[in-house]
């Protein structure tokens, strides 16, 4: 296969597209989008998003050293788009979106009652790259909605209908698996 060479960009998707919840220390609450997102560590549970400084939430968050992670569905799309381009110094996000906030339970920052799951998440670190800060946050208690946890406690996000974000489009998350973490290596039973 013949390859395209570019400059190094930020070419790394599909990526999760999240909602963050954040609150200043007065207790205005606002939300953005934010697609530059991931798993830091498993053991203490920790995540990363990449904010650029001039946003409100990254005030927020700085000031509280506290956000959330709500995760959207694919029906969400577009309330989505519109938090990620619209100011909340200038627009209340919230209330335009009708979103319906809840309280967290370990944070001040409230989540969003329509994502299926939202993570709690407390500042650990803040580092300065560039255009952007990365904040290493610890998952300090996982929301999930119920009809999403089988008998047997397995939380089944492929029924979520979540979404994702690629090159300056947004898409569903797929809801049938196409393998499962080490089916490659799976021994196969002997009849």
């Amino acid at each position: 296969m013949t390859k395209q060479i570019f400059k190094g960009s930020a070419m790394l998707n599909p990526v999760p597209v999240v909602l963050v919840t954040s609150r200043n220390t007065e207790g205005k609450v606002n939300v953005f989008t934010v697609g530059w997102t991931g798993t830091a560590c498993t053991r203490p549970p920790m995540v990363t998003i990449a904010v650029r400084p001039e946003r409100l939430s990254y005030e927020f968050i700085s000031e509280n050293g506290e956000f959330a992670i709500n995760l959207p569905t694919a029906d969400m799309v577009k309330k989505v788009d519109y938090c990620g381009v619209k100011s909340g110094r200038i627009n209340d996000k919230i209330a335009e979106m009708n979103f319906k906030l809840e309280p967290s339970e370990k944070i001040s920052v409230p989540i969003i009652t329509q994502c299926p799951v939202a993570l709690e998440c407390k500042v650990v670190n803040n580092i300065p790259l560039g255009s952007h800060n990365l904040l290493i946050a610890e998952i300090i208690s996982v929301h999930v909605e119920e009809n999403l946890i089988d008998q047997n406690g397995k939380i089944h996000l492929e029924k979520a209908n979540l979404l994702c974000y690629s090159h300056g489009e947004y898409f569903p998350v797929p809801s049938k698996s196409i393998g499962k973490f080490g089916f490659s290596v799976k021994r196969k039973n002997k009849k």
